[in-house]
């Protein structure tokens, strides 16, 4: 049973039956599920992953008012639920639980990823928080959400405009440019094969990023980048081509040869899409390309490269 499986059992099992014991007359203000750190969040957990912060638990959301009035009890009742499950030993009970469960306010969980612990205002604020940020904001499962504040604000978070994801698109573009279609091989001309190798890992993590921006969807941190790349429309093949760079960083021939077929897949998704018309090889045309397409001007006259 995965982490994801492993908290919904539990709180069906043992979380439900004391709301509903202890909390019946405002169980309807109770939000319950499994969001945040953790890879179990992302339903990328196995066997080695219990090795540490690994345990059976789920997160009560809270307002601020509720919070106030039973959230204390609500702590103490959580508390008390039984510390192992499913053969699974619950490492560690306190106000925001192991790896971030048990009970918190809405506001609370929230803040740890954006500035106002609600969804961002400007297009200036949703460009300050990094995409990883955004990707456990909204991962995992939601149980349930009697009142809907919680969801209101998932929901918001998913829905990040035009205008931001092309300023993240059209740096990225950049950035694959600059690392892979010319550093890589500069450097190695040069004779600086850890600078080779450092442009080579940058090219694949701007690809992977940019692929994830593409398909309008938030790039976990690096250490799940590409294992969730693999999980994105017809982006199993590009995986792969970056893990074979990767595999082998002082290939010049070689990977030069995989970084311009990696750039060309990525070029004629954008024209699929409808952001580029340009059929250059270089993709810097079309990092300018797409920043021409943003409407805020405040955005649009900020540098490419962020």
């Amino acid at each position: 049973m995965n982490g994801l499986a492993l908290a919904r059992a539990y709180y069906e099992t043992c979380g439900k039956p004391m709301i509903e014991a202890h909390f019946a007359d405002v169980s309807d203000r109770i939000a319950v599920g499994l969001v945040g750190h953790g890879s179990e969040c992302f339903g990328f957990d196995d066997t080695l992953s219990q090795d540490h912060d690994f345990a059976p638990g789920f997160c009560l959301w809270l307002t601020e008012e509720d919070d106030c009035a039973f959230g204390f009890r609500l702590f103490r009742a959580y508390r008390a639920l039984p510390d192992t499950f499913a053969g699974t030993s619950l490492q560690q009970k306190s106000l925001r639980g192991a790896n971030g469960r048990g009970v918190q306010t809405i506001r609370e969980f929230y803040s740890f990823y954006t500035e106002t612990g609600d969804i961002p205002e400007s297009n200036r604020a949703w460009l300050a928080i990094p995409d990883f940020y955004l990707a456990e904001a909204t991962n995992g499962a939601v149980f349930c959400d009697p009142v809907g504040e919680f969801t209101r604000i998932r929901e918001g978070l998913l829905r990040r405009p035009a205008d931001v994801r092309y300023k993240k698109l059209g740096s990225a573009l950049f950035y694959m440019a600059q690392t892979g279609q010319y550093n890589y091989a500069r450097c190695l001309q040069h004779g600086e094969k850890t600078a080779a190798a450092i442009a080579l890992a940058d090219f694949c993590r701007h690809t992977a990023e940019a692929l994830f921006l593409l398909c309008d969807r938030y790039a976990p941190y690096y250490k799940w980048l590409f294992r969730a790349l693999r999980t994105l429309p017809d982006c199993v093949q590009t995986a792969e081509a970056l893990e074979q760079l990767l595999a082998a960083p002082y290939e010049q021939a070689r990977n030069q040869t995989v970084i311009e077929e990696i750039a060309g897949t990525v070029q004629e998704r954008l024209r699929r899409a409808g952001l580029c018309t340009c059929r250059d090889s270089y993709l810097e045309p079309y990092a300018y390309e797409i920043q021409k397409q943003i409407r805020d001007g405040d955005l649009r006259t900020l540098p490419v490269m962020l």
